[in-house]
């Protein structure tokens, strides 16, 4: 609160005031187990010119509550226990790096070391104010990284391959990189830094080391990752600096949050000693010709072999000497420098010097000269480095080799060839004229006439002795479009190509070569004819129309829904880019009608033009998805492929070829037009395979149970086969006509029969698809009605291949027969009899008792019937004789009293005396109260058992009597006390009435009584007599019926 105070006030009085900050090394920090760890400390904010000190502890993830000290600046003992032992050892230290930062060295971090550590620094301004700690988060993994090699001593030599393999793998589960190099250290100086050789880097990247870079640069070191663990080094051309001790080093990096990178581990391998041995430096020289005697104007060909070992990395230089005189010399670089007589005559191009190979240097003189007789030798320096720095010359010369140059003599002779004697319209035409024996320069002269020789020799082309071309008057305006082609290929061969080739190219073709020779100088040439030759060939050019044909094939005129089919359309001659074809299909659905072939009635489908392009038609077939063309690389076959064909598919096909040809001027004419033969494909629906269960089965049902009949398909044409379900239901057996109950739609629709309205089944059928291939029909709450014999008819759906089903087949299952009955009556009432005797004016009570019913959902009707003593033979059972029967009484299944046509002789009612009683669901009983002489006779009980049925109706299942109650009433005799009790109204007038009117006469004695007295103190002396006293009378009677109540005087009441 004093500092918030303190800053509030500054804060208004407008004084800034720095505030200390402490920053740690942001976290969380991932180390390895084992590695050296350093975090750094800093403090900003606080008096300039105190030095800080840093305090260091942490705080364990089990505890992190609990402070553990472990070094500071400035208490030497602040360290705890279990930290004091590894400061005192400088495992742990704080680097100072300034008076206001300072590292946290842990030169061996532990996995107990884990936790977070914080820095703290005291204050040192007097006041509190900012932040004077920091902490972060330090996570300590064990160490997985293991780098393998195969310790080995090898012994190769200078010039020859190596290579090493490094295993290189951990097992962190955190995102860590890895970078691998190899090193090199000399076996002699142990304290030497090691060379790096090759790295790749943390990033992937490929870093070499400096004395290496060339090397690596020229692909003779190279460092591979073979697999995920495996890494090859590979070093070519080994040279004797690449002796020593070889060994691979692993670095796993470690991206912290602030975005630099950290080196957690660092291993090597076993090392790998490497001896190399030095080649031989000594050297051999050859000079090699194919032969040594020359005729003036042919060339010579001088080649200066140097055997050696290692050649390519040595230095030689190659000097060409001609009698004591120097012609060339060619240095390491590969430069010539030319002798003072060659330099214009390898400016003319009659003289090459060049370096064929790093050990095969050349000399040619393309046109010798007699002058040129005499030695030719080649001598070799080699310049070597030596360790001082210094460089030597080493050289040799080879053998002398005479060369003889005799004067001219002209041997020339020609001969011409065509690449056809007969060539088709349109193509190429190539004569090639080959000049032997020459020894100078030639030059040749083109030249055409007819067959016969009737017409004049018109020149074609020229190629004089310098390989200019001239083109004849009548052919300049045909070559300038480029349709013809002169070549000199090379000095004795010579071509004349004449490019579409026309009908009136057809003719005699004359080559007329000349040889020249050179006299004079080389500034001031003078060319001689020294002698001529000419051939000729004849050429016959073959028009494309006479050969110009068209058919149209296929393998399947007859295919299935859904199949491919191939059309070949075949043009003859093959393809000729100047005289191209177009090539189109046409098309005729199956559906046009046959007379409309020839009133054009057929579309086109897609052109092949002559440029080689597609052009569609306005009819597609199937829509344009399903239909792919290609022609072969000779342009004769043109396939029209159709997959997936459907009906739209099917009809007659065509092609169409037409022949152009293409003018000089790159204008087009048509030279023919073909028709193929007709195809026609049918498409046809796929031959099925559908199969229903065909197994017959009868089933009996008990009435409002449930019924369910399957349907299963055993097999179908295609896995994308629908089903339509119809089932259907034959009232009776041998009926013709089947009612349809209901019809399932490929799609899930359902569709009630008339038969499902008649019978009012809509609510109690139920149809299910159990899977792709079984159906079930359910009958809920079935009744007699339902009996018959069912049946599925199923209909397989494809879709064609333009999306429209179609139904393929039928087949019906097996019949079921189901027959549903009524429930079997098993009513069952106590028919034991027995004799009842009861006195007049007691109760009768007579049992009913149903031991068993059909049902558990039954109902009774309950009838007892009387059979009057006098009316009935004691020998007739129960029922037998209607007429002389009484019902006695009745309740209805409904619950209803009086059901049916019983009436009770006595009136229903509060005053009726009949008890009715059903104390269970079986046990139901009559009491007749007040029996009476008349209610004597023969009773039994009569029981009827009643079920609804599934259309909510009762119907009555069975019927039962039980055995015979006799039942005798005594009759009473009469008595006052029986006709008192039997009489209401007596019982009332005499046990009832008198006592009020006893009362009232009572209350006026006593009023008459106490008169009198008052009036007896008057009277008294009067006439001498008492007044009369009634005492009160005693009243006796009986609650009952059974005595009448007595009223009697006793004696001396009356006073």
């Amino acid at each position: 609160m004093a500092t918030g105070a303190l800053l509030l006030v500054f804060a208004l009085l407008g004084v800034a005031v720095a505030q200390r900050v402490v920053t740690v090394q942001s976290g969380p920090l991932v180390r390895t187990e084992g590695s050296h760890v350093t975090i750094w400390c800093n403090v900003s904010g606080y008096k300039n010119g105190v030095k800080q000190d840093f305090d260091w502890s942490m705080y364990l993830p089990s505890l992190p509550e609990r402070e553990i000290r472990i070094v500071s600046t400035a208490q030497s003992d602040y360290a705890y226990a279990v930290y004091a032992q590894r400061v005192n050892s400088k495992e742990i230290y704080v680097e100072r790096l300034s008076d206001d930062s300072a590292v946290l060295h842990i030169t061996k971090v532990q996995a107990r070391d884990q936790g977070v550590f914080e820095c703290y620094t005291p204050n040192t301004d007097g006041r509190y104010l900012g932040s004077y700690s920091a902490r972060t988060n330090l996570t300590v993994i064990p160490d997985s990284l293991t780098v393998t090699a195969p310790p080995q001593t090898l012994s190769k030599v200078e010039g020859d391959t190596l290579q090493l393999n490094c295993e290189v793998s951990r097992t962190t589960m955190q995102h860590t990189h890895l970078s691998v190099g190899w090193f090199l250290r000399s076996p002699e100086d142990t304290a030497a830094s090691p060379q790096e050789l090759v790295t790749l880097s943390r990033d992937f990247v490929l870093r070499s080391g400096a004395h290496y870079r060339q090397r690596i640069a020229a692909g003779d070191l190279r460092l591979d990752k073979t697999s995920a663990t495996s890494y090859r080094l590979t070093i070519h051309k080994l040279q004797p600096v690449d002796q020593g001790l070889l060994y691979c080093q692993a670095v796993e990096w470690i991206q912290d949050p602030d975005g630099s990178w950290f080196a957690m581990i660092r291993k090597q391998s076993e090392k790998t000693q490497l001896r190399i041995q030095p080649t031989d430096r000594d050297f051999s020289i050859q000079v090699s010709t194919e032969r040594r005697s020359f005729v003036a104007g042919e060339p010579l060909e001088l080649r200066c072999t140097i055997d050696a070992q290692n050649v390519p990395e040595r230095f030689f230089s190659v000097s060409w000497v001609f009698s004591s005189s120097s012609v060339a010399m060619v240095g390491p670089n590969a430069v010539p420098v030319l002798g003072t007589g060659y330099i214009d005559r390898e400016a003319n191009g009659l003289m090459t010097v060049r370096k064929e190979s790093p050990n095969v240097h050349l000399l040619k003189l393309h046109r010798l000269r007699v002058n040129d007789t005499g030695k030719y030798i080649c001598r070799v320096t080699e310049r070597e480095k030596t360790p001082t720095g210094d460089f030597i010359d080493r050289s040799k010369r080879s053998r002398n080799v005479q060369i003889t140059v005799q004067p001219f003599k002209s041997n020339i002779s020609v001969s011409l060839s065509t690449n056809s004697s007969e060539v088709l319209e349109g193509d190429r035409i190539q004569l090639t004229c080959l000049v032997q024996s020459a020894t100078g320069p030639v030059s040749v002269v083109w030249q055409w006439t007819d067959k016969q020789s009737a017409g004049p020799i018109q020149e074609v082309a020229s190629v004089d002795r310098e390989g200019t071309v001239t083109h004849g008057s009548s052919y300049r305006d045909r070559s300038s479009y480029g349709e013809i082609r002169v070549e000199r290929v090379r000095a004795d061969m010579f071509t004349l190509c004449l490019y579409n080739a026309l009908p009136g190219d057809e003719g005699q073709y004359h080559c007329t070569a000349t040889q020249w020779v050179q006299s004079g100088t080389e500034t001031q040439p003078n060319w001689e004819k020294t002698g001529e030759q000419s051939a000729t060939k004849t050429v016959t050019v073959k028009t494309v129309e006479s050969s110009f044909m068209v058919s149209a094939s296929s393998r399947t005129p007859s295919i299935t829904f859904g199949d491919s089919f191939d059309l070949i359309c075949l043009v003859k001659p093959r393809h000729n880019p100047r005289v191209p074809t177009s090539v189109t299909w046409r098309f005729m659905p199956a559906s046009a009608r046959a007379e409309d072939e020839d009133q054009g009635e057929f579309k086109d489908l897609v052109t092949f033009t002559r440029e080689g392009t597609l052009q569609w038609g306005e009819q597609l077939l199937g829509l344009g998805t399903r239909t792919t063309v290609d022609r072969s690389h000779s342009n004769t076959n043109f396939r029209l492929s159709v997959t997936r064909a459907g009906r739209s598919e099917a009809g007659k096909y065509q092609c169409t070829a037409i022949l152009w040809r293409k003018n000089y001027d790159n204008s087009w004419s048509k030279v023919a037009n073909r028709t193929s033969n007709l195809l026609g494909i049918s498409v046809l629906q796929p031959d099925s395979k559908l199969k229903v269960q065909k197994n017959n089965q009868s089933l009996v049902y008990q009435e409002d149970s449930r019924v369910r009949i399957n349907c299963s398909i055993i097999s179908q044409t295609s896995q994308n086969s629908q089903h339509a379900v119809l089932w259907y239901i034959r009232r009776a057996s041998g009926s013709e006509t089947d009612e349809l109950l209901l019809r399932i739609e490929r799609t899930g629709a359902f569709e009630y029969g008339a038969y499902a309205d008649e019978e009012r089944l809509r609510r109690r059928v139920q149809a299910e698809r159990l899977s792709p291939r079984l159906y079930a029909l359910t009958l809920n709450r079935a009744e007699g009605s339902d009996s018959g014999t069912y049946y599925c008819l199923v209909e397989e759906w494809l879709s064609d291949p333009d999306g429209a089903w179609y139904r393929l087949s039928r087949d019906t299952s097996g019949y079921t027969r189901i027959q549903v009955k009524k429930p079997e009556p098993q009513l069952r009432v106590d028919e034991l009899e027995n004799n009842v005797t009861v006195e007049e004016s007691s109760s009768i009570r007579l049992s009913c008792s149903i031991f068993s019913q059909s049902s558990p959902d039954s109902r009774f009707s309950v009838f007892w019937y009387v059979e009057r003593s006098d009316e009935v033979d004691i020998e007739d059972q129960p029922g037998e004789d209607e007429d002389k029967r009484d019902c006695v009484f009745s309740i209805g299944h409904d619950a209803i009293f009086g059901n049916g046509n019983c009436s009770p002789p006595d009136d229903n009612g509060p005053n009726s005396r009949y008890q009715f009683e059903r104390t269970s669901s079986d046990q139901y009983s009559l009491t007749i109260h007040g029996a009476r002489p008349a209610d004597a006779g023969r009773y039994y009980c009569h029981v009827e058992e009643w079920l609804l049925n599934p259309r909510n109706e009762w119907y009555r299942l069975a019927t039962n009597n039980s055995g015979i109650t006799i039942v005798n009433v005594l009759q009473q005799v009469s008595t006052i006390h029986s006709v008192v009790c039997s009489n209401e109204s007596l019982f009332y007038f005499l046990f009832f009435y008198p006592f009020p009117i006893f009362g009232i006469l009572l209350i006026a004695l006593l009023v008459v009584r106490y008169k009198g007295r008052s009036n007896n103190k008057s009277q008294e002396g009067k006439n001498g007599a008492p007044l009369l006293w009634i005492k009160e009378p005693h009243l006796s009677y009986s609650p009952t019926c059974l005595d009448p109540p007595a009223l009697s005087l006793h004696p001396g009441s009356v006073d």
